[in-house]
């Protein structure tokens, strides 16, 4: 799944630029590392990448190891539910018995060994039982940043790996109650990793979002028609129904298990996350480019090679500067970034830098 809007790395992310595209951890944009994650458990024709118009080809520049019809565009946003129902359908058109996984396109993983064992256990669970599994992510911290998932009883085991019921889904908690989470151990981060087969996943969105259900069989109907896909979402996407998968099904499903990962994990959901990923001076600054920070403390600044960015004298600030735009923001009100660049959108002047 590599939409996004690219709000909260503004002004490195833009909308036709987001996360998802960029090298914002590794050398790499996140997008390829996703991709590469995957090499020697899938063959990249079994990799689809549910992206937007707007990214399309730049998608198709970053994953030139798939085939281009893999590289799906949604022609509006119609948020997870809509995603996992397009790739229901296209993978259900290729062969109606198989099994997949959803993955976000922008985490941080580098444990590929660890990834891949425990992808293959939810894998072999989705397969074994009519269950939506989902990946859970072993927590380090109390964090409030994160959905989490209140793991159950043990389902089944495969290959001596535990699958655990999931009692239920719960929303960014605060900072007493995560503590209180960790404490108990019954807890694990959600990270949006999704595996299932073609008719577990298609029942479910039947019986939970049964307007939703309706759109997708119509595209169903054309692709079986032999329709090109681009001209059916043309035609039905924009009628779909606007919802997460988590709200729309995983919520509701009484189907649900989770197998607890032992990779590490990182959303890096903003820019003060960045500063986990790169070796602070001996001051706590993070620096990347051509930057010079004098008499400051905990501060991530970002440039270019070419434009120097110098800071001198403060603490706890973020800097980012790129070819048209720079921010100045408190590391603590990072997530205003994302209001920020919904006013930019707002006005005619500086659209243009969404």
């Amino acid at each position: 799944m590599a939409g996004g809007r690219g709000e909260r790395f503004w002004p490195q992310s833009r909308l036709q630029r987001p996360k998802h595209l960029l090298s914002i951890v590794g050398d790499k944009p996140m997008l390829a590392q996703t991709v590469e994650r995957l090499e020697g458990f899938l063959p990249p024709e079994n990799i689809l990448v549910i992206t937007n118009r707007e990214q399309r080809d730049a998608v198709l520049s970053v994953c030139s190891m798939l085939p281009p019809g893999n590289v799906v565009s949604e022609p509006v946003g119609r948020d997870t539910a809509a995603a996992v129902g397009l790739a229901k359908v296209i993978v259900a058109h290729r062969d109606p018995d198989a099994a997949l996984v959803m993955l976000p396109a922008d985490h941080v993983i580098n444990d590929r060994t660890g990834f891949q064992t425990v992808l293959d256990a939810a894998f072999q669970a989705a397969e074994k039982e009519p269950v939506l599994a989902t990946i859970g992510i072993s927590p380090t911290e109390p964090a409030t940043g994160y959905g989490y998932i209140h793991r159950g009883e043990e389902f089944l085991e495969i290959d001596g790996r535990p699958v655990f019921r999931v009692r239920g889904f719960v929303e960014k908690p605060n900072l007493q109650t995560a503590k209180q989470y960790l404490d108990s151990g019954e807890y694990l981060w959600n990270a949006g990793m999704f595996v299932w087969t073609v008719e577990a996943i298609g029942r479910a969105l039947e019986e939970h979002t049964p307007g939703l259900h309706h759109g997708l069989r119509e595209l169903e109907t054309g692709l079986g028609a032999g329709k090109p896909v681009e001209e059916l979402l043309d035609e039905v996407y924009p009628s779909l129904d606007r919802i997460s998968i988590d709200y729309a099904v995983m919520e509701k499903a009484e189907n649900v298990v989770t197998v607890e990962s032992e990779f590490d994990w990182d959303d890096v959901g903003s820019w003060p996350a960045v500063a986990r990923h790169f070796k602070a001076d001996s001051h706590g600054n993070t620096a990347r480019g051509a930057t010079v920070i004098e008499g400051g403390n905990d501060n991530i600044v970002i440039s270019d090679k070419d434009h120097l960015v110098a800071v001198c004298g403060v603490d706890d600030l973020i800097v980012v500067h790129t070819d048209d735009a720079t921010l100045v923001c408190p590391r603590d009100k990072a997530e205003q970034i994302k209001t920020l660049v919904g006013k930019l959108g707002d006005d005619p002047v500086w659209k243009k830098l969404v």
